[in-house]
């Protein structure tokens, strides 16, 4: 082979081998598309709507109606009570008053209980319910503002909580 042939080949070697490093180092350096993300507080967005507002000024004032309820059965099993201490014990009349009383504290227990009950159930399918519309409140604004994915910054808690009567 002749000096000539082997530079031919040499520089037509380095040219093919720059064509391809600058086609290789153009592929890694073209980015691949980003995809636009939001973060949002499904929480915040329950403690800023109007909706959880109206909830709110709603149970406060079950809860009033609650107590109420709850304070007049108090108040008839004190007297009840009250009633029982001025009887002699063993008499037909104070049997009937223990009756009396016993059936006031179970009423009293009874209804607590299912205030409780039916407080926890109300404020479960509430929340349940205001969820699910915000997270298509949430879908909606995100086609809206064409965001690809949207993050929630903390996970909720099922059930959630309800204060005590």
């Amino acid at each position: 082979m002749s000096g000539r042939a082997i530079a031919t080949s040499i520089l037509v070697g380095a040219a093919a081998l720059l064509a391809a490093m600058q086609y290789g180092h153009a592929a890694s350096q073209a980015s691949p598309p980003t995809s636009k993300v939001g973060v949002v507080s499904v929480r915040d967005v329950f403690n800023g709507s109007k909706k959880h507002a109206q909830y709110q000024a709603l149970l406060t004032k079950r809860v009033n109606q609650a107590r109420a309820q709850i304070d007049e059965l108090n108040k008839q099993l004190d007297n009840a009570e009250i009633e029982l201490k001025g009887l002699r014990p063993g008499t037909v009349d104070y049997v009937k008053q223990y009756q009396a009383v016993l059936e006031a504290r179970s009423k009293l227990q009874n209804e607590q209980e299912l205030i409780k009950q039916q407080r926890m159930a109300e404020d479960k399918k509430w929340f349940e319910d205001l969820y699910q519309e915000a997270l298509k409140a949430i879908d909606a604004v995100a086609k809206e503002k064409g965001l690809d994915l949207v993050l929630e910054r903390s996970e909720p808690k099922f059930p959630l909580a309800s204060e005590e009567v």
